[in-house]
């Protein structure tokens, strides 16, 4: 008889979301090498029959948004995600999308999670202020970039059987703003302590990059792939 436990072909199968942003074949890479069946399409049809999807994305707030508007992808994207619930990931700018809103845009987000993108340089502007009588950190550049510890701040499937002292490997102006802190799966500290990624239901999403993040990011992604 067949091991019920044993995964089939089908349920690896992950669509990555081509919106003309993110390192595609990065993503699908490290999904190859650990087990899973990538596809990288813009098809609504790819989309519509998809077991697991990943949302990633380099650039700009208002570009992400206006690429899956003329695409027409906004509406089978809220299908997938929020009617039918299947599994999701968005990665770096794929994260911050999932929000409401934008303070590097005026496009609204597609609001998976009750969340807002802030910038860290008008952050660090209010909190390193001379009238707060706070020392500014000249080191806190911005963009945040370069490797950094994450704090799991709850269990959760995504980080199971995680490497001790776990790291990743970001490149980023803005930041999460999580609501509900219930959403907060990781914070990472860079001046403040922001969300580096969340979870609520059957969506995640990371500010870091997994497909640059060596072990740590293969560990992520192959628990992404066998959720």
């Amino acid at each position: 008889m067949m091991d019920t436990g044993q995964f089939n072909d089908s349920e690896k199968d992950i669509t990555i979301v081509n919106y003309g942003l993110g390192n595609l074949k990065s993503v699908a890479n490290i999904i190859k090498k650990m087990g899973g069946n990538p596809t990288i399409s813009s098809s609504k049809e790819d989309i519509k029959n998809a077991k697991k999807l990943i949302l990633p994305g380099v650039g700009a707030f208002d570009e992400g948004m206006n690429n899956l508007e003329k695409m027409d992808l906004i509406n089978i994207l809220n299908e997938k995600v929020l009617d039918e619930k299947v599994f999701t990931l968005g990665i770096c700018l794929g994260m911050q999308l999932i929000t409401k809103r934008s303070d590097e845009g005026q496009k609204e987000g597609l609001g998976w999670i009750d969340a807002e993108t802030l910038s860290f340089s008008s952050t660090f502007k209010d909190k390193y202020n001379d009238n707060n009588n706070n020392k500014i950190d000249k080191k806190l550049k911005v963009p945040h970039m370069g490797w950094n510890y994450v704090k799991i701040e709850k269990e959760t499937p995504l980080y199971k059987d995680m490497y001790e002292n776990p790291r990743f490997y970001f490149v980023h102006s803005y930041y999460v703003n999580c609501i509900n802190e219930e959403d907060i799966l990781t914070t990472t500290s860079y001046g403040i302590d922001f969300t580096s990624s969340v979870n609520k239901d059957n969506i995640y999403a990371t500010q870091f990059h997994p497909e640059k993040s060596h072990k740590f990011g293969m560990k992520l992604m192959e628990n992404f792939i066998n959720l």
